[in-house]
């Protein structure tokens, strides 16, 4: 099963350096498009304009983005809670089920990543 696993480790990592080659072989076709490189350029600057009448909107909803950011931290930690709690549930061996307010069911999805040590 071990060597299986590397395979397949082995074919995403060169599926990968090939998905990385067409992406770039693309990007430098469209550097030498001269139209391209005008839009470009055009939409840089209206980003830049965008940009400035956003910090100008911030201004006046101060209050309402730290509530914003008080929010989603606390979604965060709700939703690592929640984790937790799943977890600690199924390795008692419990059924784990959420219900909402439509009545619909929800059974936890696992996966798994591989971090480089």
């Amino acid at each position: 099963m071990a060597a299986n696993l590397q395979e397949v480790y082995n074919r995403i990592n060169e599926t990968k350096k090939k998905i990385k080659d067409i992406r770039s072989a693309y990007k430098d076709a469209l550097l030498s498009t001269g139209s391209y490189q005008e839009i470009k350029e055009k939409i840089q600057a209206l980003q830049m304009k965008k940009k400035q009448i956003e910090a100008g909107v911030k201004e006046g909803f101060s209050t309402e983005l730290e509530k914003l950011d008080e929010l989603n931290l606390d979604l965060k930690s709700d939703n690592m809670l929640l984790t937790d709690a799943a977890m600690s549930q199924m390795m008692k061996g419990e059924t784990v089920e959420l219900v909402d307010e439509y009545d619909n069911r929800y059974e936890p999805e696992f996966s798994v990543k591989f971090k480089k040590v």
